[in-house]
């Protein structure tokens, strides 16, 4: 057993590459040494701007040894009558490089077959290595790559130097006029000259000593450390405390080797800017971690972190300072013009913005917003319809204001805040930013109706207008990210219990378009059927019953809502023993009425007391069941379902339901039928049945 140590050192890596790219790493790394069938123990990735780091653990020596069994020619075509190995026989042994002698004869369900066993010993994994490492290196994917000098592969930077040690030996390869060897570097400004690493036991601690945090964890820890730190020794801002954004924590961890913060000020006129904007300026552009009081309002201040100790920190503190300056004095330029003109004077320019070049200008679709949202608040929450329908129509037009096309990322945030200004109602500005929510899967959803609402209006426009053209995802393209979309549509859906028909809203919402798109029932069902498939994977992702789930949905989607209560009342009840011969009975029914839709049953027709029992009780639980279905008090319903079971058991055991006489037979299939549709009320239980 060894450890093995490999490091791709490059130019600095973009941030957002380097976690990606320890996946790749390490998961390519296992398919590679499964395959190949070397064993090993943990896998660790570590990482900085200028290196990813793959450790291997209690890496074996050798692979594993194979026993293959290779079945050749019948013996028939084999051998002759003798026993003697024909052309055959001798071919397939030869191509094996084994002799005839090796062949024996074995018993296949097709006859007697030749097959060759033979004991494949496993190389050392120290000469395969090479190959394996090398394919990572090839191998790796990046958003973005490029190529250098005369090389014929891809990087996503320039390979500067390759570290491969295993057992503390060199593991040698070259990979376009890079060689391997043991040699790491230190720190580009404060430690640059080349490390002989000792081998695995030894490298974080080699590079600390050269100014380098390899490990990432231990350099987030440090840059939480140093800007708290920061903080606390300001002579204007200890009493503050830093805001930290995970994200923005994660960027900066991987932007640096060494962390060292530098805390700043700024002028307190800029404190007139929305928080957002200020956190903004400072986030996506510089990096800079904002500073807050104890109640979490922004202070004039935040912490920048270097990459560099430096002799004289209050020059690196101006610097910081001039540059955010310069990018603040731009923002509250951009805001004090975007205030001159309200968000109503701006919509009628929405025309100059393409939503989607088959599908118009973002003024059409501000149209269609506004209407479908109308039909939405009309039919969910009457008492708000002014609100949504005033909500509907300025929450796009915050994209033309020159603080949004500097930071787009603020769209909806300076609707949210010009509307204020302009005295629209603390609810329609707050749905103005709220229904651009969840902005990702798992974010926070819209807090109140309106952006709610509006929201909900706006994803099913995208959606139904992306399949009016035939844009629809298929495997991993996704280029309007429709999936993400029709998980945001369902989980408003689900937190607000709102109850519609995603049929007619879809419908309503292809119709809106015109003649732009296909508007026809087929694309209705294809829009459906694909939000379906979100819902049933969301479903059971979240832990709910897969056998639930699938026999809601099969029986009736149109309406969410009503999906999730109609799962919530299978799952309860199926831990009834009573439940599953239910079930059982049920699938038996559907096998048996194929595709009989006829429900009438005559009296007369019943024969056998058994089924005359049947359809009375049938008659009077179908009463008592009717109200339930209407409260949809789905437990209620399934509970007095289960009076079915042994009636139906004892049909099946006392009456012959495919009887000679044609009348008897359909009226018995008539019968099963009826109860079957009593079923299909809450969901194809066949689906919950076992064997």
């Amino acid at each position: 057993m060894s450890n093995l140590l490999f490091e791709i050192g490059t130019e600095e890596l973009p941030a957002g590459y380097i976690e990606p790219a320890l996946a790749q790493l390490r998961e390519k790394f296992t398919v590679k040494a499964s395959d190949l069938r070397i064993s090993h123990g943990e896998i660790r990735t570590m990482a900085t701007p200028r290196r990813l780091t793959l450790i291997v653990e209690d890496l074996a020596g050798k692979q594993k040894d194979m026993r293959e069994e290779i079945i050749g020619p019948s013996a028939k075509a084999g051998l002759d009558a003798e026993g003697k190995p024909t052309k055959a026989a001798l071919g397939f042994a030869g191509s094996k490089g084994a002799s005839p002698d090796d062949l024996q004869i074995v018993a296949t369900s097709k006859g007697d077959y030749l097959m060759l066993v033979r004991e494949v010993p496993g190389q050392e994994v120290q000469e395969l290595l090479p190959d394996i490492l090398h394919q990572l290196i090839v191998e790796l994917s990046f958003p973005k790559s490029m190529r250098w000098g005369g090389n014929s592969s891809s990087f996503a930077r320039p390979i500067q130097w390759l570290l491969a040690l295993n057992g503390g030996e060199v593991v040698k390869f070259k990979h376009e006029d890079i060689e391997t060897s043991n040699i790491s570097r230190g720190h580009r400004f404060l430690n640059n000259y080349e490390i002989a690493i000792g081998g695995t036991s030894a490298y974080e601690n080699q590079l600390a000593e050269a100014n380098v945090i390899v490990d990432p964890r231990k350099r987030k820890d440090a840059v939480v450390k140093t800007i708290n730190e920061a903080v606390a020794a300001s002579e204007t801002l200890s009493h503050g405390q830093v805001f930290i954004d995970s994200e923005l924590l994660d960027t900066v961890t991987n932007l640096v080797e060494l962390p060292c913060g530098v805390c700043g000020v700024f002028d307190q006129k800029f404190l007139d800017l929305p928080d957002e904007v200020l956190i903004t300026s400072m986030r996506e552009h510089q990096k800079y971690f904002p500073v807050v009081d104890d109640k979490g309002n922004l202070l004039a201040g935040f912490v920048a972190v270097n990459n560099t100790k430096t002799e004289d920190e209050s020059i690196t503190r101006k610097g910081h300072q001039r540059v955010l300056r310069a990018r603040l004095e731009d923002a509250l330029f951009f805001f004090a013009g975007d205030k001159e003109r309200s968000l109503d004077e701006l919509i009628p320019e929405l025309k100059g913005i393409i939503f989607q070049a088959r599908l118009g200008t973002m003024l059409a679709k501000n149209d269609r917003l506004v209407k479908l949202s109308r039909m939405l608040a009309e039919k969910l929450a009457p008492e708000d319809v002014e609100d949504v329908c005033r909500a509907a129509m300025l929450c796009k037009a915050d994209l033309l204001t020159d603080m949004v096309g500097e930071f787009p990322s603020l769209q909806g945030v300076m609707g949210e805040a010009y509307a204020t200004l302009s005295g629209e109602k603390p609810q329609v500005a707050l749905a103005i930013r709220e229904h651009y929510m969840p902005k990702r899967s798992g974010a926070e959803l819209p807090t109140q109706t309106a952006g709610a609402l509006v929201g909900l209006a706006d994803r099913i426009d995208t959606l139904a207008g992306c399949f009016g053209i035939g844009q629809i995802p298929t495997g991993g393209a996704d280029p309007f990210g429709l999936r993400r979309i029709s998980l945001a549509i369902l989980h408003i859906i689900r937190k607000n219990r709102y109850s519609l028909s995603l049929r007619e809203v879809v419908h309503k919402a292809l119709a809106l378009y015109g003649d732009k798109v296909d508007g026809s029932s087929a694309t209705v069902d294809a829009v459906l059927s694909f939000v379906e498939g979100r819902y049933r994977n969301d479903c059971i992702a979240k832990g709910w019953d897969a056998e639930a789930v699938a026999a809601a949905a099969a029986v009736g989607f149109d309406d969410p809502n009503d999906c999730w209560q109609r799962i919530e009342a299978l799952s309860e009840m199926k831990a009834d023993p009573a439940f599953g011969v239910l079930a059982s009975s049920y699938k038996r029914i559907k096998n048996i009425i194929i595709d009989n839709r006829d429900t009438a049953v005559r009296d007369d027709l019943l024969v056998e007391n058994a089924e005359k029992d049947l359809f009375q009780l049938l008659i009077e639980v179908r009463r008592q069941m009717e109200p339930l279905l209407t409260e949809k008090n789905y437990r209620g319903y399934l509970k007095h379902l289960l009076k079915m079971k042994e009636p139906v058991d004892v049909f099946f055991d006392e009456v012959m339901v495919m009887a000679e006489e044609p009348d008897v037979r359909c009226n018995r299939l008539n019968l099963l039928t009826a109860l079957g549709e009593l079923v299909l009320q809450i969901g194809d239980i066949s689906m919950m049945h076992e064997g």
